[in-house]
């Protein structure tokens, strides 16, 4: 199969539009979608590009929603915390028409739940990373003409 210079391009393109999840919400899955869509019955190696994009980025979406919910149980546990403490001191604003909101009986050992909030959350930073790293080598490769298959991809398009 000869991989002409339209197809590189077009190839390349799939996968430096993810980038465009930094101006649309969702454009990481949208853009790279309108552009396979468009061209993947006319170009094998466009096709090939599009699915390990859509997949890569669908992905790190399945991995950040499980680091979130993961996340949950530890961030009600710091909830309490947050808001009865420094600039939200809530205990001063109680004037809910009779209804007391205490957080005094919820004991949550003094911030024990802070360590797993800021290691999912250098997780997620790390996700973003290696998104960011590895469009790269896939849209610079694709360029070069070669086939690229991103790590740790789970094949939903295929």
């Amino acid at each position: 199969m000869t991989i002409t210079k339209h197809q590189r391009n077009l190839s390349a393109l799939v996968h430096a539009s993810t980038f465009s999840r930094y101006l649309i919400p969702f454009g990481n899955i949208i853009a790279p979608l309108v552009i396979w869509l468009a061209n993947k019955e006319e170009h094998e190696f466009v096709d090939y590009n599009g699915k390990q994009a859509l997949n890569f980025q669908i992905s790190l979406l399945l991995y950040s929603v499980v680091l979130g919910i993961i996340l949950i149980p530890f961030a009600m546990g710091v909830l309490p915390e947050i808001f009865e403490v420094g600039f939200w001191n809530l205990a001063e604003y109680n004037n809910f028409e009779g209804v007391d909101i205490e957080f005094d009986n919820l004991d949550f050992g003094k911030g024990i739940f802070w360590w797993p909030v800021g290691l999912i959350g250098l997780m997620q930073l790390g996700l973003s990373l290696v998104n960011i790293v590895f469009t790269i080598i896939a849209t610079i490769r694709t360029h070069e003409g070669q086939f690229y298959e991103y790590p740790a991809t789970i094949r939903f398009i295929k």
